[in-house]
């Protein structure tokens, strides 16, 4: 929504170039990688995808950014709905960091 806009006007901003967009096209996803950057210069990189859809108005008041439009359809609600513990069983950082302490303690 521009350099002045924040999480509502954002998530307003998409609700409105989605205003014609099908059900079937409002696909969505969270994408974040977790890299672990060893002194000798190893690395290891995890993944973690969390895939939705975009609901078509805004529903709860947990998390940030566009959680209250990003639809779960497992759990049938937006992510800012979900309690923290749930929300993190699912979401993208938590598997990308849950996978990188699996792949540290082999490691170790």
């Amino acid at each position: 929504a521009g350099t002045d806009g924040d999480d509502n006007a954002n998530n307003a901003k998409l609700l409105q170039e989605l205003a014609d967009i099908p059900d079937h096209l409002r696909t969505a996803r969270y994408r974040t990688v977790a890299v672990f950057l060893d002194t000798d210069g190893t690395s290891i990189e995890c993944a973690g995808i969390w895939d939705g859809s975009i609901a078509k108005s805004p529903a709860g008041s947990g998390g940030f950014g566009y959680d209250p439009l990003f639809w779960v359809e497992s759990d049938g609600c937006t992510s800012a709905q979900l309690s923290a513990l749930r929300k993190n069983q699912l979401s993208h950082r938590g598997k990308a960091v849950r996978d990188l302490v699996e792949q540290l303690a082999k490691r170790w």
